[in-house]
């Protein structure tokens, strides 16, 4: 497994690395040998947020976690949600795995709105490209997103997939 270590705001020491490449290592059994994996580690204020993306045949895999002033742990935490999110979504990950599923899907951080007038402090773009809601559904659970965007492989239009507040999930279609 090829591993990426990315740091903003800290310096990556030797030990953080060992501790990264060891931890990882374990992962290798439900990963292929050719897998890349992510690991961007940043500081902000008090806290060590560390966050752990791998894209894997068209499925994008992520898993983040922080905690106060103790990298260690959130490397830990993060490993241990993204083999529970491999685990859960095994089957489901199997059968899409051989499916063509987007391989590029967008990163959100949410972030505060300022005082006053809102205003873009961030754009991302991304690639989408045709798949089924069902294919929308798992690739937004995987990522852990409240909301993903995809053209319908059906209606061949951009549709918004969203979590609402009582669970459940709304398709937003567009009518022109």
């Amino acid at each position: 497994m090829k591993t990426t270590i990315t740091a903003k705001n800290m310096v990556v020491s030797q030990a953080i690395t060992d501790r990264i490449m060891k931890k990882t290592a374990t992962m290798e059994r439900y990963l292929r040998p050719d897998t890349q994996m992510y690991v961007r580690m940043r500081k902000e204020r008090n806290q060590r947020i560390v966050e752990i993306t791998v894209p894997i045949d068209g499925v994008t895999l992520r898993a983040e976690a922080a905690s106060e002033d103790n990298l260690f742990m959130s490397i830990d935490k993060a490993l241990a949600k993204l083999e529970r999110q491999i685990l859960r979504h095994r089957t489901k990950l199997e059968k899409r795995l051989r499916a063509d599923i987007p391989a590029e899907v967008p990163e959100f951080i949410e972030e505060a709105p300022a005082q006053g007038e809102r205003q873009v402090v961030r754009t991302k773009t991304y690639t989408t490209r045709p798949m089924h809601v069902e294919d929308a559904i798992l690739q937004m659970e995987l990522l852990g997103h409240s909301f993903f965007v995809f053209i319908n492989i059906e209606t061949e239009q951009t549709n918004v997939l969203y979590l609402r507040k009582d669970g459940n999930l709304g398709l937003l279609e567009p009518e022109f």
